[in-house]
């Protein structure tokens, strides 16, 4: 079963007006990982579309929908997939990718046949999906966790120490616009992406993990003068206009999986604002 909804632009000025609820049916994604169902949302921010497939029952196909005017999903569309989940695999035109708990797997524009899988239904694989428009084919690969390209960021003393996993990244995989990677923080570290930053030429979204049971993190968005928040729990997305920061702080340590397309590849591309400077 594929479900999806359409999530529209929203300039910097409508945004500074949103109440609470409002800026959560706009920007956060709260209904991904749900058993037997591919779950899509379309955003009008570079076309992009996160969402998730958790097969247990069966496999699960990858249907195209309807925003997408094509006969299959990824006719004109590149695909990223970190799976979050318990180990499973993913048939490509009949081969099948193994993909363990944070393993990766890119798959290029016009593969028509397309099936998530798991291993076992008591602990299924639960795939997270990031998609953006392609021109060009690139070939299918499989990036495990140990292969990804890794920094290590920010210190235990400002909260922020991290490992940043780069998978679908120039560097490791090529692709067309889409870039996914993960960030794992340290135990005693709550804060990612600090300082925050813009990039007005890619949009992004984030995906929150491993946020342990009672905990919850906040993720701040908005132009660095006019910064909000949306309190998200573990396996929620919020969506990231080009216009806005990106960053959260937990109330414990926890991962987010990053995915950005736009108008280039250049993973510094961005203008830091001055943590003094956020209002």
């Amino acid at each position: 079963m594929t479900k999806y909804s359409s999530r529209y632009a929203s300039s910097p000025e409508a945004v500074k007006k949103y109440d609470t609820q409002q800026l959560r049916e706009e920007f956060l994604i709260d209904d991904l990982m749900q058993e037997d169902e591919v779950v899509l949302v379309y955003s009008h921010y570079d076309r992009y579309i996160a969402g998730s497939a958790v097969p247990v029952k069966g496999d699960l196909p990858l249907e195209t929908i309807d925003p997408l005017k094509a006969p299959y999903f990824l006719e004109r569309r590149e695909l990223g997939i970190i799976n979050v989940g318990g180990s499973g695999s993913v048939v490509v035109e009949g081969t099948a990718y193994e993909l363990g708990f944070k393993d990766a797997l890119y798959i290029g524009a016009g593969n028509k046949e397309v099936v998530f899988k798991s291993d076992d239904k008591n602990n299924p694989a639960k795939f997270y999906l990031n998609s953006a428009p392609a021109h060009t084919t690139y070939p299918t690969k499989k990036v495990s966790l140990a292969e990804a390209n890794k920094l290590q960021l920010g210190t235990m003393e400002t909260a922020n120490h991290r490992t940043v996993n780069q998978m679908i990244i120039g560097s490791v995989v090529t692709t067309c616009q889409l870039q996914m990677g993960m960030t794992e923080l340290k135990p005693g570290s709550v804060w990612n992406t600090m300082p925050a930053h813009v990039h007005d030429r890619r949009m992004e979204v984030y995906f929150y993990l491993d946020i342990p049971q009672d905990q919850a993190v906040c993720h701040f968005m908005g132009q660095p003068q006019e910064t909000r928040h949306i309190w998200m729990n573990n396996h929620q997305a919020v969506i990231s206009p080009p216009w806005s920061i990106h960053s959260g702080s937990g109330t414990s340590n926890y991962t987010f999986i990053w995915g950005m397309a736009g108008e280039n590849l250049d993973y510094g591309d961005m203008d830091v604002c001055k943590i003094t400077d956020l209002r």
